[in-house]
C-alpha cells in the first residue's frame, strides 16, 4: 500500500457457509479499522439468487459514509481476476460472475478473492508476514488451508486451486476425508476434526479449544487426539517447506488463538522432521480470526482505487 494518508470507507464481506459476515471499515496504509459489523446466516440451499441478496442485504446495512468499495471474500474455487467464482460445493455456486452481479446491486466498484489468499494478503501487508518476500500462511478452522507467498506475491495456480494443505495426506490408509482421500491433514488437525474425533473417543462434546485445555492438563483421550493432530499439521509443513522453502509460516484461523500451546509442539515436530535443514520460523497471525476480515477490507480499498493489492 501507499503512505499513510486519511482513512477511507470500504465494506468488508465474509461468505462462509453458515453465515455471511460484514464489516464497515476504514483502510489507511498503516491500518483497517472496523468501525460496524452485520451478518445473517447464508441461506444455504435456497438458490445463488437468495445468497447474492442476502450478501446485498448486508452491504446495504453498512453503507454509511463516503464507503468507496467492497471486498468479498469467499471459500472454494474463486477466480479473482475475472470476478468468477468458479466452484463453491456449500454454497451451490458454478462460473457465478459474483463481481459484476454484486457490483450492480449494490452500486459500488467490488473485488472478490478467495478466503485463505485474502487473509495471506492481509497477513503480508500489515501482520506478521510484513517484510518476507518467502512465506507460508495457514488457515485453521472448520477446514484446513493455505496460501504459499513467493517473491512477495500469493500466488494462486494453474488452476486457481493452489493451497489446498488440508487435503496433504499424512496418514497412509488413515481415516477417510470428505474429499475422498483417506488420512488428510484436515482429517485430525481442524478445528472441527479436533473436536469430532475426541467426541467420538470420550463419548463427551468439546470444542477444539477444550481439547487443547484438557490435553494440557493430562487426560488422555485428549492428549491423544491433540497429538495426532500436531503430527498431521506437522507433517503436512514438513512437505510445504521441502517444495517451496518459506522463510516463515504463520498460523492463522481460530485455532492459532492457541499461541504457544499448538506452536511448541508443532514448531518441535517440524525440526525434528527436517534433520538436514533449519525449520522455518513459526508464528502466530497478528490478525488471528479476523485476517480474512482485513483481507476483504483491503480489497474494498483495491476496488475503490484506493489501494494496490498486496
Amino acid at each position: 500500500m501507499s503512505t499513510p494518508g486519511p482513512p477511507r470507507l470500504v465494506i468488508a464481506v465474509d461468505v462462509g457457509g453458515t453465515a455471511i459476515k460484514a464489516a464497515r471499515c476504514s483502510v489507511t496504509a498503516a491500518d483497517v479499522q472496523v468501525l460496524a459489523e452485520h451478518s445473517l446466516a447464508t441461506p444455504v440451499g435456497s438458490g445463488v439468487p437468495a445468497v447474492l441478496a442476502a450478501i446485498t442485504e448486508t452491504i446495504g446495512s453498512l453503507r454509511e459514509g463516503p464507503v468507496g468499495g467492497v471486498g468479498v471474500i469467499m471459500p472454494g474455487a474463486v477466480d479473482a481476476e475475472n470476478g468468477i467464482a468458479r466452484y463453491s460445493a456449500n454454497l451451490g455456486w458454478r462460473n457465478l460472475p459474483i463481481r459484476a452481479q454484486l457490483a450492480q446491486r449494490a452500486g459500488l466498484p467490488v473485488a472478490i478473492d478467495h478466503d485463505v489468499r485474502a487473509a495471506a494478503r492481509a497477513e503480508l501487508a500489515l501482520g506478521a508476514a510484513r517484510g518476507h518476500s518467502h512465506a507460508l500462511f495457514v488457515s485453521i478452522g472448520t477446514g484446513i488451508a493455505a496460501a504459499s507467498i513467493i517473491e512477495g506475491t500469493v500466488t494462486v495456480g494453474a488452476r486457481q486451486l493452489a493451497g489446498e494443505l488440508g487435503h496433504v495426506p499424512v496418514f497412509p490408509d488413515g481415516a477417510r476425508c470428505a474429499c475422498g482421500q483417506r488420512g488428510c491433514t484436515e482429517t485430525y488437525a481442524s478445528a472441527a476434526a479436533i473436536a469430532r474425533r475426541y467426541a467420538h473417543a470420550s463419548g463427551r462434546p468439546a470444542t477444539a479449544q477444550d481439547v487443547l485445555a484438557r490435553a494440557a492438563a493430562g487426560e488422555p483421550a485428549a492428549h491423544e487426539v491433540f497429538q495426532q493432530a500436531v503430527t498431521a499439521l506437522a507433517r503436512s509443513l514438513v512437505f510445504a517447506t521441502l517444495l517451496t522453502d518459506p522463510g516463515l509460516i504463520v498460523l492463522g484461523g481460530g485455532l492459532s488463538l492457541a499461541g504457544a500451546a499448538l506452536l511448541d509442539p508443532v514448531r518441535q515436530q517440524l525440526t525434528d522432521a527436517l534433520a538436514w535443514r533449519p525449520p522455518p520460523e513459526l508464528t502466530s497471525a497478528r490478525f488471528g480470526a479476523k485476517a480474512g476480515q482485513v483481507g476483504a477490507a483491503l480489497l474494498g480499498a483495491r476496488a475503490a482505487g484506493l489501494a494496490s493489492q498486496a
